[in-house]
């Protein structure tokens, strides 16, 4: 079995993840739907860093034209695992949710208690949202609740929130691209009324297959932790993939990866470029140990506080070298740069270059400002 060191896990990550040059003759996604499908879902829990996932995967796309895009529903916005949002392929969202969404569902029972949200007003509330989108109907966050409200349903104290997660995750609703930076929703069935079955075992090897091909070499343990599935699903998975699999070790453990990426690893030159990643990437999220990507103590500064809100971040060879925040005033970007440690002349200029696809993504112009370590 082939023993791979922290740099080639490093390398091939890169690779699988679109971040950086895939081995000749490798089909590179050339749509939002083919990104989408081959990372399998994408964390997009907030709107703009999931726009940006997508278009530093798509050199030289836009916003608008990544929007325009998630509007003809070649990727949706939905719950399938962990209660966390994320893009997935349209077509695949129902037997996703079947199959990721069974813990969040029985996991929900407990809260809709304390909130007490019986089961007949939960299923007051689902009908209550089926009826006021039937027919082709979209309605922004605040516009659902208030229907919620009307027919009695409470939404204080954040039921409201609870119901329409719970919703989404029975596959009832989805949420569509934004209006007016207003998150809005629709019938699942009806914005994707051909969807895609698959049987049990069939669909975890799609997800073994999909998580191992765009976020490997990594772990079982990586892949539970991503799809919220039981390390006996997660084992059951791999297994039933079989040979769409490759296995190799990384520090006396196995790992799982792209067989064509494995074959071809020793041929992928480092990745020298800097890239600005959102803060809501696979990059980070997709993994539970994120010990190749930071430094010890580093993390604090990815995320502050520990709130689960993850900073944008500046990577090079698969190690973050700083984070960056951003504030908009009128057709403007303000970013302030913060490295992790002291940086030369070189990489704070590879840095600043990086920043320049992000901006032409958005439309707006730079504004750079540095802050000391």
């Amino acid at each position: 079995m082939i023993n791979l060191s922290d740099d080639d896990v490093r390398r091939i990550r890169m690779a699988a993840l679109l971040l950086h040059a895939r081995p000749p003759g490798s089909a590179t996604p050339q749509s939002v739907g083919d990104v989408v499908t081959h990372l399998g879902a994408m964390q997009s829990q907030d709107y703009a860093s999931g726009l940006w996932s997508l278009g530093v995967r798509l050199p030289g796309s836009t916003a608008t034209d990544v929007v325009a895009a998630l509007e003809q529903r070649e990727a949706i916005r939905t719950w399938p695992m962990r209660r966390t949002v994320h893009l997935v392929p349209a077509r695949d969202a129902h037997w996703m949710l079947t199959t990721t969404g069974v813990r969040t569902l029985r996991a929900s029972a407990r809260r809709r208690a304390e909130l007490g949200l019986d089961d007949s007003i939960t299923e007051r509330a689902m009908d209550v949202m089926v009826q006021e989108l039937a027919g082709g109907g979209r309605l922004s966050r605040s516009d659902l609740l208030e229907a919620l409200a009307r027919h009695g349903i409470p939404i204080s104290n954040n039921s409201g929130y609870h119901l329409i997660v719970y919703a989404s995750v029975r596959g009832l609703i989805a949420t569509a691209p934004d209006i007016d930076g207003q998150q809005t929703f629709v019938l699942l069935d009806e914005w994707v009324p051909d969807p895609v079955v698959h049987e049990p075992d069939e669909a975890l090897a799609i997800l073994a297959i999909r998580y191992f091909r765009s976020h490997g070499p990594t772990s079982l343990k990586d892949f539970a932790g991503w799809s919220g599935l039981t390390l006996t699903e997660s084992r059951r998975g791999i297994a039933v993939a079989g040979d769409s699999l490759a296995t190799a070790e990384h520090a006396g453990a196995i790992v799982y990866l792209d067989p064509r990426l494995l074959d071809e690893h020793s041929a992928l030159p480092f990745d020298d470029d800097v890239h600005a990643l959102p803060g809501f990437d696979e990059y980070l999220l997709g993994y539970k140990d994120r010990s190749l990507m930071l430094e010890p103590g580093d993390l604090d500064a990815v995320v502050p506080g520990g709130n689960g809100v993850f900073r944008s971040t500046f990577v090079r060879g698969g190690r973050v070298l700083g984070t960056w925040t951003r504030m908009t005033k009128g057709k403007k970007a303000l970013v302030t740069v913060i490295p992790l440690r002291p940086l030369g002349d070189r990489d704070r200029g590879a840095i600043e270059e990086s920043l320049q696809p992000w901006a032409q993504f958005v439309g707006l112009s730079l504004d750079i400002r540095w802050t000391d370590v």
